[in-house]
């Protein structure tokens, strides 16, 4: 049931654009509002009890995104949606920075506990660069906001951010790979 409710999650997280540009032409403003307090529930009580404190805070952004909406009766907070979740990523990355583990360190020692060093000093690169792009990303989904074309933000929050972001993780994969060859060379030398 786990596994269903996150891959369930994820998909829905995903086809939010499309159900936002496609449902302001087909329902009412509450009927789609109501549906992004269902996706924060969802959320709440899937969320792992050891980060209920996320949860918690993530269903107020929604609460306020919903507010929003509500008190100028505009489709404004769903449309701003995917801009509180660049935002919320950028802060969980850049917060990261100030522990003695960043984020990425964190997810690699996963797969290898025992770091070298220049292992952690590239770790913790690859975390400043996720943060500057959800900056940038955030950013650009804010401007599909403020201009006001529904067709441009669902181009690039429905298709071009997902783009972007693969492209990230792909290009930070191909550099990692060599990053650990030098590594691992140095280390045998």
């Amino acid at each position: 049931m786990r596994l269903l409710g996150k891959i369930s999650l994820a998909l829905v997280t995903l086809l939010y654009p499309f159900a936002i540009y496609f449902g302001l032409q087909t329902f009412s403003l509450r009927y789609l509002l109501l549906l992004l307090v269902c996706l924060a529930l969802f959320r709440l009580f899937n969320w792992r009890s050891a980060d209920r404190l996320s949860a918690v805070i993530w269903c107020a952004v929604i609460a306020g995104l919903v507010a929003l909406s509500l008190w100028t009766n505009t489709e404004l907070g769903l449309l701003l949606y995917p801009v509180a979740v660049n935002v919320s990523l950028l802060l969980v990355f850049a917060l990261s920075l100030r522990q003695p583990q960043s984020l990425v360190e964190r997810l690699a020692r996963l797969q290898e506990p025992d770091l070298p060093d220049a292992a952690v000093a590239y770790t913790r690169k690859v975390t400043i660069l996720w943060v500057l792009f959800f900056l940038c990303n955030g950013s650009i989904a804010l401007y599909t906001v403020w201009l006001g074309n529904h067709e441009l933000w669902l181009l690039y929050n429905g298709f071009i951010a997902y783009l972007c972001i693969g492209l990230l993780a792909a290009g930070e994969w191909l550099v990692r790979r060599k990053v650990k060859a030098k590594i691992a060379a140095d280390l045998a030398t």
